[in-house]
């Protein structure tokens, strides 16, 4: 509805008869319901519309116009322009008001209502008088519903498109380019899909992607680190609890699977999860219901389950770690994400966006990289794949230089001459980068941690390993920004 709650009207009619009906009609109403404007002609009505986006809420038309698009036609037209717009439809009492043919072909071409003229005899009134009032006031209200959702869901819009914007994948190669067709293509779909490929390498950005390309993506996309959460709460934080249902549980707890209901649920290291809780995914998946501790009553959910590893996961399967029926639900879509060393041609778009972004972000001059530089970040091994470049990309930013050479970037990348000695290569490494005891100590602790993971097959080995609980470990990882 207008500023102040009144309703502009457009009138469309080529009789003056009628438009001083319709007048009439609505005079007693008028701090309510505005005339704003009076056409003859169904083509002069477009272009007022067209000249006035959004200010209309009602347009009232007769049916059998002399001139210029009518009936049907000017309906449809007035609704692909603004389908807020609600019609009210006037016609001669030669259309039988019992005609059901006529009435559902308005209905179909988008007319909120309609009514018969009175005879011409009758001067001051067009049709029932109350009837014709609530029909536009009823109209106005749809309208005014219809262009909230509108915009409610232009913002949707907007921030799902933000996110697509923020998670796009990087890179041209004929691999990442296949990548992005398999995204499209199956986020068209509803199936649950099981994504593989090396750490580091973007499994969960393309599964974000195939979320917000979907059916689904103005639902809850929830991303679990199932190698994260620690063994004996894994169930709880999945399916969740009741009040009650054990000690300490002084309140209902929501499962992340009924906070993603008709959402997505991304499973990151699938093959963490014990065999006890993947018995129960088996059954969401199987049936859409979930168990949660302390409730009786199955609770029916519907999601959509991505799922990705970094192992070899019919391995697991032999190995007896990971159901094979588990398997085949999940496995209904595979795909591959490839590491860095199969898509070098990448590696220089990565870079310049990395630089791009973090440059703007830290509030600096974008540096240069030197032939050499760029040369010796083509041909490095990644085997931390894009997520080590863009760490790399970070640390070298730090680097108070308009252009980034050779000896910057082998220190960014944490690479130490061989021809020294054990002792002076340390020597030449604190020397270089004389820190303070903690930053120091940040310093080493990042690159133990990226050398413990890179020998490791997954995060929860990598924690064993360096003595950590797998929840400790994901947490010092993402400080230091390893994930």
């Amino acid at each position: 509805m207008s500023k102040g709650n009144v309703i502009n009207v457009l009138l469309v009619e080529d009789e003056e008869f009628d438009v001083l009906r319709v007048k009439k009609t609505i005079e007693p109403f008028l701090d309510r319901i505005n005339i704003a404007d009076v056409v003859s002609d169904g083509n002069d009505a477009i272009d007022i519309i067209n000249k006035n986006p959004s200010f209309f809420d009602v347009v009232i038309m007769d049916f059998n116009l002399s001139g210029g698009i009518m009936g049907d036609k000017l309906i449809q037209r007035i609704k692909e322009i603004d389908a807020s717009i609600q019609i009210v439809v006037i016609t001669k009492m030669t259309i039988n008001i019992t005609d059901y043919n006529f009435a559902h072909r308005l209905m179909k071409a988008g007319a909120f209502w309609y009514c018969t003229k009175y005879p011409g005899d009758i001067e001051e009134y067009i049709y029932q008088p109350t009837d014709f009032i609530l029909s536009i006031l009823n109209a106005s209200e749809k309208s005014r519903i219809e262009k909230a959702w509108n915009n409610s869901n232009q913002k949707l819009i907007k921030n799902v498109e933000d996110i697509l914007h923020q998670k796009r994948i990087i890179g041209e190669s004929p691999s990442i380019q296949f990548l992005k067709q398999e995204i499209i293509k199956y986020s068209a779909s509803d199936v649950n899909i099981l994504i593989s490929g090396p750490s580091g390498t973007g499994k969960e950005l393309v599964a974000y992607n195939i979320h917000y390309n979907s059916s689904r993506k103005f639902e809850n996309f929830i991303t679990i680190n199932c190698g994260s959460l620690p063994q004996e709460l894994i169930e709880s934080e999945l399916f969740g609890y009741e009040k009650g249902s054990f000690t300490g549980a002084d309140k209902r707890k929501l499962g992340l699977f009924e906070i993603a209901h008709n959402g997505t649920v991304f499973l990151d290291e699938v093959t963490e999860l014990p065999l006890s809780a993947q018995v129960k995914l088996l059954r969401v998946i199987q049936d859409g219901e979930l168990e949660k501790i302390g409730r009786t009553e199955k609770v029916k959910v519907n999601v959509r389950i991505i799922a990705a590893t970094n192992r070899n996961i019919e391995e697991e399967v032999k190995a007896k770690r990971f159901r094979e029926d588990l398997y085949y639900r999940l496995n209904v879509i595979y795909i591959n994400v490839p590491d860095l060393k199969k898509r070098k041609t990448d590696i220089p778009i990565l870079i310049d966006h990395f630089l791009t972004f973090y440059s703007q972000n830290m509030g600096k001059e974008k540096p240069q990289l030197s032939t050499k530089a760029l040369e010796i970040l083509n041909n490095y091994t990644w085997k931390g794949n894009v997520r080590e470049l863009k760490n790399v990309v970070q640390r070298m930013l730090f680097v108070e230089a308009p252009v980034i050479d050779e000896q910057n970037t082998l220190r960014a990348l944490g690479v130490i001459s061989n021809e020294n000695n054990f002792s002076d290569e340390f020597e030449t490494f604190f020397k270089e980068n004389e820190l303070p005891l903690s930053s120091m100590e940040n310093l080493l602790r990042e690159k133990y941690f990226i050398y413990i993971r890179k020998n490791s097959t997954s995060d929860t080995e990598a924690a064993k390993r360096l003595g950590l609980a797998p929840s400790n470990y994901h947490r010092m990882a993402k400080g230091l920004g390893l994930k």
